[in-house]
Order: C-alpha cells, then sequence, then structure tokens
C-alpha cells in the first residue's frame, strides 16, 4: 500500500455506539466504513474491502455466518473476529484470520488491521511470483539456453522474479507465529 492509498476497513458490530467508536479511531489512517448488523454486511460488501472487524455475535445473521458467507463468496479480504465471546474449540474449523476479545484497545485495532494488511500484502506478492515462476520454468524446459541468454524479456522476468523473492524474503522476516500461521492457513489443513 503506497503513501496516497488507504486500506478499506469494514467495522461490523450491532451496537452502532461501539461500531462508530472504533471506526472514529482509526478514520484518520484507513478508508473506515461501517455495518450495523450481519445482514447489511452482506447486502453490501464487495472486494474494495481489505479487512474485516466483526462482532461475532449478533442477532439475526451472527459474525459466523457472515465469515462463512465471505469465505463461501471469495471475497479477498481479512477477517478479524472482534468479539466478547470467550473463544471455545469450536473457532478451530472458522476460517478467520484473528480473534480479539472486547473490550479492544485502540492500539490493538491498529496493530491487527496492520498485520492483516502485511499478510494480504505477502499473499499478493507471492501469487506473482508464483504465476513469474512457472512461466520462467516453462520457458527454460523449452528454448535453448542460447535463446535465453539473447532475450531481454527472459533476462526482465528473472530480474522481476528476484525482486520477489527478496520483497518475500523482507515480508517473512518480520511475521511472528501468528503471522505464519495466518499466513497459510489457506494452504491445507494440519493433521495429526
Amino acid at each position: 500500500m503506497n503513501g496516497s492509498e488507504s486500506a478499506a476497513v469494514l467495522v461490523v458490530d450491532d451496537e452502532p455506539d461501539v461500531a462508530d467508536a472504533y471506526a472514529a479511531q482509526l478514520q484518520a489512517e484507513y478508508d473506515v466504513s461501517t455495518a450495523y448488523g450481519g445482514q447489511a454486511v452482506i447486502d453490501s460488501i464487495n472486494d474494495a474491502i481489505g479487512v474485516v472487524l466483526l462482532d461475532r455475535r449478533m442477532p439475526g445473521v451472527s459474525g459466523d455466518d457472515v465469515l462463512e458467507y465471505i469465505r463461501e463468496e471469495e471475497l479477498d479480504c481479512r477477517v478479524a473476529m472482534v468479539t466478547a465471546v470467550d473463544p471455545d474449540f469450536d473457532i478451530i474449523g472458522m476460517p478467520f484470520d484473528d480473534y480479539i476479545i472486547k473490550p479492544v484497545s485502540r492500539d490493538d485495532l491498529f496493530e491487527t488491521i496492520d498485520r492483516l494488511l502485511n499478510i494480504s500484502e505477502y499473499h499478493s506478492t507471492l501469487q506473482e511470483f508464483y504465476a513469474l515462476s512457472a512461466k520462467h520454468a516453462t520457458l527454460r524446459s523449452n528454448k535453448p539456453d542460447s535463446e535465453l541468454a539473447d532475450s531481454d524479456e527472459f533476462d526482465g522476468l528473472t530480474e522481476r522474479m528476484n525482486e520477489l523473492r527478496s520483497e518475500l524474503d523482507e515480508q517473512v522476516a518480520g511475521f511472528d507465529d501468528t503471522d505464519f500461521e495466518t499466513a497459510f492457513r489457506d494452504l491445507g489443513t494440519v493433521e495429526d
């Protein structure tokens, strides 16, 4: 994210005062919108949202239902459950990216959003690197070394892959255990 672009954050809570308080704390740094219930999210969410701060227990459409909807629709956003519901073993199968117990401090909100945005950036960089790696491997398998050596396009591809590899290394160097769990959650399930 560059300095002129702010991330879109959706704050969801059935208590408008709570949602508005979080939004007021975040609005100087992020493009913040609010929703006061699960159905409002389902009716309006789109791919422009980068992070959702989602209350778990809401009347009607619960936060669990909203989370399920977001994942089923394959919306490209990170979700942090921000809730007064103490976690139990039922959270193991839930595809959220973070779980924060209320009351939540301003610092907790910013740290959570920043961490989730960093993980999203990592995923984007990794996807680009993977796509370029596939092209690189295909060309290496199907073109003679002499043609590869004479190709400015192949040199540019190799240079971009090296840049991305460096970016990925820098991003991973800043990860803690929670970041690793969140970043690699979608790669598969862990079995005993």
